[in-house]
């Protein structure tokens, strides 16, 4: 067949090369306790993903969900609860019917953390509940949709009621923040040590459950045509960027405790950044991946004072419009201080210290009340040697590899070609792939949630973070944070809400001849 004969349908689409059949979901009978079961996460996250895992037939026939709090409610009054959270929060279409069957689902312990009456309680209620596997288990899932500072109340207590091992076959699910530093998240662990094993801990950061952050590794390991490219040779630099156009919203007391390197540099970013930098594991097992993390962070290049000053920029936001809104200034949120110098936005230039990435720039940002919300990875490749094609455009843009995390999940790449005409002009275009677009109607996209859910419940721990690898990345951004704390920002609010952050960011870059990337 003559080139001009081909049929070039045939190559597009996800079914050119195979047919892809879902993974069978097989989860055994459980029961899932809720500490914090009526707080803002339970009701906006996990309760509706687990509605959700039931609607589509997820979740096994036998299962038990218990929420666990302190204010006075029955069993029915709960399940009310939960249905005024499915119908507020879930992205669902409301099934009555399957509303009858995942309520039936659902109970509630009243209590205080403090409390070991109530854990006798909840001691006899899993008694009650609790079925057993195939292999004769009763599986057991603790989630501690909890303030940290509960943390500790509720694991001496579930171990004195000898709840955590033995008798059941459990699994504890903890939120971040996971310390506030590396020597506080070494002390909670070993509090939770004396009652968990490590292979029952998973430390959650919904982050990781996204489709296109997943994606990385395959994007990068699984295509010929990057992967011998990816290193200091072929890369100028790269960028990460988790922008937010909310403001600190209802968390007042928390932020002006953590901040924006505690809150999103330590874990988001420190996540995205190890899964774009770190070598290939040798399989996709947890710990594979998860040795492959840890070994990435300790190649950081520590950050002295004088480098923190350099090459890091904190603000903090002052009142503006995010989309035609106006909105008060961060020192004018309630319950904040009017003299507050906590940081909501930070950016930095790191350098990773190994024989891939020697010399190469990795630019991270992050802020609140910034101008739009969007979440990337851009990955800037280096000029060719040569200026060999004229171009009516101001500035020249390198290859650009963009992998777009939120709101939309995508991948992008930038390439230069001929523009039509008699002319030789160099023209920028770009290759796109949505996955809501190019996948639509075909295949199932999981929630963050859902899917680290579903991990948990097959007691797969690779999109979970080890206590090493947590106490890396605590170990890369504790000087930024001690540095800062101890030299208070005499100039804050430094950015108006509805723009990309402080002039100093932009200038960082700028003196070294490259811009961020814009929308």
């Amino acid at each position: 067949m003559s080139p001009d004969n081909v049929d070039y349908s045939l190559m597009n689409g996800p079914d050119r090369f195979c047919e892809v059949t879902p993974e069978k979901i097989d989860i055994e009978p459980f029961t899932m306790v809720i500490f914090g079961g009526t707080g803002d996460l339970s009701k906006r996250k996990l309760l509706p993903t687990l509605y959700h895992l039931c609607q589509d037939q997820n979740l096994p026939d036998e299962f038990s969900i218990i929420g666990f709090a302190s204010s006075k409610r029955s069993d029915e009054e709960y399940r009310e609860l939960v249905k005024k959270a499915v119908l507020e929060f879930s992205e669902d279409t409301f099934n009555g019917e399957c509303w009858e069957r995942f309520s039936k689902h659902l109970f509630y312990i009243s209590g205080s953390f403090e409390d070991e009456n109530a854990f006798k309680r909840l001691s006899q209620r899993l008694e009650e509940l609790t079925r057993r596997t195939e292999k004769g288990l009763r599986e057991i899932i603790y989630y501690m949709a909890v303030a940290p500072h509960f943390l500790t109340s509720i694991v001496e207590r579930l171990s004195f009621c000898k709840l955590c091992k033995g008798l059941f076959n459990t699994r504890l699910i903890v939120e971040k923040p996971f310390g506030k530093d590396r020597a506080s998240a070494a002390e909670l662990n070993r509090l939770i040590a004396k009652a968990f094993d490590e292979n029952q801990i998973y430390r959650i950061d919904h982050y990781l459950g996204k489709e296109t952050v997943q994606n990385i590794i395959f994007f990068r390991f699984a295509n010929s045509i990057f992967e011998p490219l990816w290193n200091r040779r072929y890369i100028d630099h790269i960028q990460i960027t988790v922008a937010e156009s909310l403001g600190i919203e209802n968390r007042a007391r928390f932020y002006e405790k953590a901040g924006v390197v505690r809150d999103i540099v330590q874990n988001h970013i420190m996540q995205l950044l190890a899964l774009v930098a770190m070598e290939p594991p040798i399989g996709f097992e947890a710990d594979y991946i998860r040795n492959e993390k840890v070994k990435m962070y300790s190649t950081i290049r520590p950050l002295d004072k004088e480098y923190i000053d350099t090459y890091t920029v904190r603000g903090q936001y002052g009142a503006g419009s995010i989309n035609g809104k106006e909105v008060v200034s961060y020192r004018d949120e309630r319950d904040t201080s009017s003299s507050s110098n906590t940081p909501t936005f930070f950016a930095g230039k790191f350098y990773i210290d190994n024989w891939r990435w020697a010399g190469v720039p990795f630019y991270l940002r992050t802020g609140k009340r910034l101008k739009k919300r969007i979440s990337e990875i851009s990955i800037h490749f280096k000029q060719p040697p040569l200026k060999m094609f004229s171009s009516t455009c101001e500035i020249r843009e390198p290859n650009l590899l963009v992998l777009g995390i939120q709101p939309r999940e995508s991948i992008s790449l930038h390439l230069g070609v001929k523009h039509p005409g008699i002319g030789n002009q160099l023209y920028p275009i770009n290759m796109n792939f949505h996955y809501e677009r190019d996948f639509q109607g075909k295949f199932h996209f999981p929630l963050p949630y859902e899917r680290l859910l579903l991990d948990c419940m097959k007691d797969d721990q690779t999109l979970f973070a080890r206590q090493d690898g947590i106490e890396a990345m605590w170990a890369v951004v504790d000087p930024i944070n001690e540095r800062w704390e101890n030299t208070p920002a005499p100039e804050f609010p430094n950015y108006s809400a509805g723009t990309w952050g402080p002039e100093k960011a932009d200038e960082m870059m700028q003196k070294e001849g490259r811009r961020w990337h814009i929308w």
